[in-house]
């Protein structure tokens, strides 16, 4: 390769737990050549022009664990794959994605390494890793790097494949308490939890939120009329199907009045205080174009507010401003919006700030709220003069700790009423400390409400939504998980697999089993090739009806792809792999493959037992790094690792005499003997190993099977399941 160059040789997503991190990570391998010599304090200029670029890398802590740590490290010399890192991480979080997790590590030959970002997408990592070589290269050669503009593609890339801001919020708050999720389209579908304990989301609406309930509450009339059934204050309004009926419905009911779509959302389309005839019917028009039907209705002075209703309680509140310019005598209120309004940092169109962009579009409510002061777009306003733009839409602060129990109560009446889970409620009201009674109003009821106002509001304090919303799914007591059992060796491991499935299946749990043979549903084969890969094995947990899951995997799958699953009830581990099947995942030596194999007992949950070979010491040293029990097995009861856990109160399991044995301390369950005719038969045939018998019945041990169900299911092994 050419000289002082990064060469990538191969980008490997990691989207399970791997041997790196639990989470999703791109694993890119790398040949700096020639920059093996030259360290960065080595390449004359190097260091200044990478700190000019991304001044903000001195938050990276690195190896010195303190602010500025990855600058000491430039100073002092370090290379480029460490370098490569960092970039990579820094453009990631500048583009939207925060990630703080990276390693670089020499993967064996002269130059070459394994160079490790967490990111969660896959092509937003790959980019961020293809522009960070660029950008290194370029200050290495001192040559220009539009540094802005990679980041702004970066940021494009972020908004068009990440989950959005209010999903990310449930997500990783599910995360925080070890909630499983699992993303279910390019969009905001993300599932969390596991099989049959799985609840789903989209964005603020999730599968508790029934149609009838969206539908009734896109019907704004229909919902007012159901909210003033139940005492609910709602203004006075007409659905309307003209100019000239908008009018007379706007005298009947007493001007002035408010013009809104019956069905429309975040504001668009909504004319306030209109009081002449001209005003209502120019608001129709801009109504209709939002929505398939106009109201007409009583117009309440006050401020809007949107509550935020989850289950039972009000869990966060916002209220409006109007926006406002002042004029100087040169400018036109187009021009004044984009300095006074748009230019305010809070406001964008990428849906991560909390306020919105104001474009004065024709026809717009913007633009009629000109007219009636005389204005247009185009007109220069007199210095001092102070035009009102936009009256909606402008939820800008934060007031949750205020709204006065009667208004929280009569919140989450109207979300009921509607039948929705989730809800965005607005209220217009001059002071939200006060009830209601003649003073306010309930205007809407939302579903899948935008959560971003309360997450990042323009003034106030956020509040855990995402969280609320979590835990209204899935209860503080409750994890959405199913029972896993995990199984990697280096041999046959797919008949222990299945023996287990067999065993989990008669204790009469709808088990999904992901082998080498295929995968298998409540026993029954869907598919007959090899199920190990991450996309196969994910099919069990996604399936509502799984109520268990085994999954066999091995050395090489946990290498390219991760685990399919994030933790486990169950780990279990046969046999040391060797690294030399794995050379072109350049693996190290034989004595490196512990380090990597450790990931699958990593995953056992504190409740859960890691199933390890004790006759293989590699394999017995695991233990130490299960967060559960461990229950060591070996066919010869003599084997010393047997003793000495048996002897330290853990859990063993040998045969004995031809007999199966489990035992802990001073209590032993003889639980097989090979005399049987059904099992002499299953070993006579090759159908199963004493060994696969040993693993199963451990494995069922640690899953709170009695001796009898293990006996029953090794013996009955083999036979079709009734349809």
């Amino acid at each position: 390769m050419s000289a002082k160059n990064i060469q990538f040789l191969r980008m490997t997503y990691l989207r399970g737990p791997n041997i790196w991190t639990y989470r999703s990570v791109i694993e890119a391998l790398i040949d700096i050549g020639e920059l093996e010599d030259f360290p960065s304090n080595l390449l004359p200029g190097f260091n200044d022009r990478l700190k000019a670029w991304l001044p903000q890398m001195i938050e990276h802590y690195c190896t010195p664990g303190v602010r500025g740590g990855f600058f000491q490290r430039l100073d002092t010399g370090t290379w480029a794959g460490h370098i490569l890192e960092h970039v990579s991480l820094e453009l990631q979080s500048r583009a939207g994605m925060a990630m703080s997790f990276g390693k670089a590590r020499e993967a064996g030959p002269r130059g070459v390494y394994k160079v490790v970002v967490r990111t969660d997408h896959e092509t937003v990592g790959r980019s961020s890793l293809e522009m960070a070589r660029e950008l290194i290269l370029a200050a290495i050669h001192d040559t220009p790097y539009d540094v802005p503009g990679a980041i702004a593609k970066l940021t494009d890339m972020v908004d068009a494949l990440y989950v959005g801001p209010s999903t990310a919020s449930i997500v990783e708050a599910a995360y925080e308490r070890r909630v499983p999720y699992i993303r279910l389209n390019a969009g905001n579908l993300v599932q969390l939890g596991h099989g049959v304990n799985q609840r789903r989301i989209w964005t603020a609406e999730t599968d508790r939120t029934s149609a009838i309930a969206e539908g009734i509450s896109k019907d704004k009339d229909l919902t007012k009329n159901l909210l003033a059934m139940c005492g609910v204050p709602v203004p006075e309004g007409q659905v309307v199907d003209s100019p000239a009926a908008a009018w007379a419905a706007a005298q009947d009911i007493g001007l002035p009045v408010c013009v809104k779509p019956s069905d429309g959302n975040r504001a668009r389309g909504v004319s306030l205080d209109l009081s002449t005839q001209a005003d209502v019917e120019a608001a129709y028009a801009i109504a209709l174009a939002q929505g398939s039907e106009v109201i007409v209705e009583r117009f309440i002075r006050g401020s809007e507010h949107r509550l935020l209703v989850v289950g039972d309680r009000l869990v966060a509140a916002s209220r409006g401003e109007t926006a406002s310019v002042t004029g100087d005598g040169q400018h036109s209120v187009r021009d004044l919006v984009n300095l006074q309004i748009n230019a305010d940092p809070r406001r964008g169109s990428d849906g991560s700030l909390p306020l919105e962009l104001v474009k004065l579009r024709e026809n717009s409510p913007e633009v009629l709220e000109l007219a009636r002061q005389g204005l247009t777009p185009d007109s220069v306003p007199a210095a001092g003069q102070t035009v009102l733009v936009k009256r909606t839409g402008n939820m800008t602060t934060d007031v949750t700790d205020i709204v006065h129990p009667d208004v929280a109560a009569q919140a989450v009446l109207a979300a009921r009423m509607v039948g929705l889970d989730i809800a965005g409620v607005d209220v217009v009201t001059p002071d939200i400390r006060q009830p209601l009674a003649d003073q306010g109003v309930v205007v809407e009821v939302n579903a899948g409400p935008s959560l971003l106002m309360h997450l990042n509001p323009a003034e106030g304090q956020a509040r855990p939504v995402g969280e609320a919303i979590a835990q209204h799914l899935i209860p503080a007591n409750e994890t959405g998980r199913i029972p896993v059992v995990g199984i990697m060796g280096d041999g046959d491991t797919t008949r222990s697999a299945k023996l287990i499935a067999w065993l989990l299946h008669l204790k009469g749990l709808y088990t999904g089993l992901a082998c080498a043979d295929g995968l298998y549903m409540n026993q029954r084969c869907l598919q007959k090739t090899n199920a190990m890969d991450f996309d196969q094995a994910e099919r069990l947990l996604v399936n509502r009806s799984v109520q268990a899951a085994v999954f066999e995997s091995d050395a090489r799958r946990l290498l390219t792809q991760g685990l399919p699953y994030d933790r486990c009830q169950v780990g279990i581990v046969t046999s040391m792999p060797k690294a030399a099947p794995l050379e072109d995942l350049y693996p190290g030596p034989d004595e490196k493959m512990p380090s990597y194999i450790r990931t699958q007992i990593d995953l056992v949950l504190s409740t859960g037992f890691a199933v390890l070979n004790a006759a293989d010491e590699a394999v017995a040293d695991l233990a130490q790094y299960s967060d559960g029990g461990v229950i060591l097995y070996a066919h010869d009861e003599a084997e010393p690792r047997l003793a000495a856990h048996r002897a330290e109160g853990g859990r063993i399991g040998f045969w004995r005499d031809d007999q199966l044995i489990l035992a802990q301390e001073a209590k032993e369950q003889a639980v097989l003997s090979i005399q049987r005719p059904a099992v002499a038969r299953l070993l006579k045939t090759n159908s199963l190993s004493q060994n696969d018998m040993l693993i199963a019945a451990c494995a069922a041990w640690a899953m709170d099977m009695g001796a009898d169900l293990i006996r029953a299911g090794v013996k009955s092994y083999g036979q079709t399941p009734a349809v």
